[in-house]
């Protein structure tokens, strides 16, 4: 069953901003883990970009929570968001064509994208994720996608 006109496949460049889910937010740097746990769940999601004032800086996980936080005897009330940002943050541009964020995504075994406006100084305007790409790729280009990030290299 297609899910639509598989993106790879469209004549007109689809972007970034044509699939990704505007309502992202982030949590700042020096917030505590356990806020950035209750921000996940009242927002349902299970990822939340990271932020030193304006510029993002990583992404949390609720996974990133549990394995290096509290599965390590640290408190979750004590433990700041950014100081469990590490390594590059991806990130894409709103006008990013769709092949270039699906080959970034793939090869850096990435499964939420942040989503950035560089005509407004960086800011973060949404998140795309695997829903968001399950909504737009053929069954064939899922299943590849989702190969690509869940096996290690």
């Amino acid at each position: 069953m297609s899910r639509g006109t598989p993106i790879r496949d469209r004549r007109l460049a689809v972007k970034a901003r044509d699939i990704m889910h505007r309502s992202a937010e982030c949590i700042p740097a020096d917030e505590t883990l356990d806020r950035a746990a209750q921000l996940m769940r009242n927002m349902d999601v299970g990822a939340l970009p990271i932020c030193d004032g304006e510029k993002l800086i990583g992404m949390l996980t609720d996974r990133d929570i549990v394995v290096h936080c509290v599965a390590m005897g640290h408190d979750p009330s004590r433990v700041r968001a950014g100081d469990l940002a590490q390594g590059r943050c991806w990130s894409v541009d709103v006008d990013t064509e769709m092949n270039t964020v699906l080959d970034v995504m793939e090869q850096n075994q990435i499964k939420r994208m942040p989503v950035l406006d560089m005509r407004k100084n960086n800011q973060l305007v949404g998140m795309i994720c695997e829903s968001d790409l399950a909504k737009n790729l053929s069954d064939k280009q899922l299943a590849e996608f989702i190969t690509a990030v869940a096996v290690p290299h």
